[in-house]
């Protein structure tokens, strides 16, 4: 089944009483991602329930962060611009 791209949706939920964040997602990108995080560490991201369009995990959500956007001066912009010539 094809999914719009607003249909492809990742909702991320977690509270102060408990440990664990539960992802719901229908982006096949961040299925792969996730995917590969169960695998490598099982112990800690687990795949609670799938469908064929979507699946649910489970983690820490001391692994959900937030960052601050990077903030680079035109004049290093101008150094990367030039290293990628």
């Amino acid at each position: 089944m094809k999914l719009s791209k607003y249909e492809q949706e990742t909702i991320i939920n977690f509270n102060v009483a408990e440990s664990d964040a539960v992802v719901f997602t229908r982006d096949k990108a961040v299925i792969r991602k996730l995917d590969a995080l169960v695998t490598e560490f099982p112990e800690v991201y687990k795949c609670i329930s799938e469908t064929d369009i979507d699946k649910t995990y489970s983690m820490p959500k001391k692994y959900v962060s937030y960052r601050k956007p990077r903030r680079i001066s035109e004049e290093r912009r101008a150094q990367i611009r030039k290293q990628m010539t």
